[in-house]
């Protein structure tokens, strides 16, 4: 009997590396594969960064409280910013769906309209796709394309001992916006008369239905202040799970300060309300699509007044592993739970 492994024992990471580990790149202009937010292909002076995602309905996405609009706008959102996280500028898109007959013509155009909203304020094309039938639910699949300099296109691979960590908005939000989300839809599917109790929660909501990827970071203020980072990475899979991609990919390690983690007032409460610890939330929540990048300390000076960016700690010697400076002024191993993707 031949054996079988459960994915869940590999984990998203693990059994793309497993499934990829002979793969080799047989053209000069695929500079960089698997492994990174994005893939980066060479054609004359101009870096092309390519990044695919695919949207489940079931694991990804609940359209019991996802409007299908900003359904839309999410996908393009999820794609774009695996592109600014290689420091480089989304142009195009392609969409693709699977769909079951569940699904009206006029259901549809509500996703494209997100979709198109998204490509209206992100400056891209959509240029392509394909569309089919399943046999239930619905799937997303969008291919981002982008656009960058050779010298600043970043990966995860450039941090060096003695750069600094830094982090751009805030963390947390999205994932206690689903936590309410999901409460709700346990009270509506016990009471369906019952009006969801949203209340004073709409940034959390908003956070975790319609996000916005970092395009002010990347073709704004990163380019302003006039350095490039040493590493970058978006954080779809919460802080700890991204540090942990970065230092593993570098070969480094990281001393992560818990002081340095933004997190805003109002959602700490959130989280105290839900009994969740705050920076377990940011730590391990996902979805916030913010920014993690590290600096070379010449640039200090260069970030420490950038709007909206918070320096979180520092990258040390691979011996020393990755670690949490607690406010307590404790330090203890870093554990990346971040977001699984398997169910069982």
């Amino acid at each position: 009997m031949s054996k079988r492994t459960d994915v869940n024992e590999l984990g998203e990471f693990g059994l793309i590396d497993h499934l990829t580990q002979n793969i080799n790149l047989q053209h000069a202009s695929s500079l960089k594969g698997i492994g990174d937010d994005a893939a980066v292909l060479e054609y004359g002076n101009k870096m092309l960064v390519v990044s695919t995602d695919t949207l489940v309905e079931g694991i990804h996405f609940d359209l019991i409280y996802s409007p299908l609009k900003h359904l839309g706008y999410k996908a393009v959102v999820v794609n774009v910013s695996d592109i600014y996280a290689m420091n480089a500028i989304p142009k195009q898109i392609t969409v693709s769906l699977a769909f079951s007959n569940r699904f009206s013509v006029e259901a549809l155009e509500e996703l494209y309209k997100g979709i198109e909203a998204a490509c209206n304020f992100y400056n891209i094309d959509l240029v392509g796709g394909d569309t089919t039938s399943s046999q239930k639910g619905l799937f997303i699949s969008i291919t981002a394309i982008g656009e960058g300099e050779k010298d600043k296109i970043t990966y995860r691979n450039g941090a060096k001992e003695g750069d600094i960590l830094c982090v751009t908005g805030d963390l947390g939000a999205a994932y206690l916006g689903l936590q309410i989300l999901e409460r709700e839809k346990q009270i509506y599917l016990s009471n369906p008369g019952i009006q969801p109790d949203l209340g004073t929660n709409k940034y959390v909501i908003g956070r975790q239905l319609k996000p916005e990827a970092r395009k002010d970071m990347i073709e704004n203020f990163i380019p302003k202040a006039n350095f490039t980072p040493t590493s970058m990475i978006d954080i779809s899979d919460g802080l700890a799970s991204e540090l942990f991609h970065i230092c593993k990919q570098s070969n480094v390690g990281a001393i992560l300060e818990e002081n340095g983690v933004p997190i805003r007032s109002d959602v700490q409460e959130i989280a105290i309300n839900f009994k969740l610890d705050p920076i377990t939330c940011a730590l391990s929540g996902g979805e916030d699509y913010e920014l993690l990048f590290t600096i070379s300390p010449n640039d200090l000076e260069k970030v420490k007044y950038m709007p909206d960016v918070y320096i979180c700690g520092e990258i040390v010697n691979v011996s020393e592993g990755i670690k949490l400076h607690t406010k307590g002024g404790n330090i203890h191993p870093l554990k990346a739970q971040g977001w699984v993707h398997f169910g069982n």
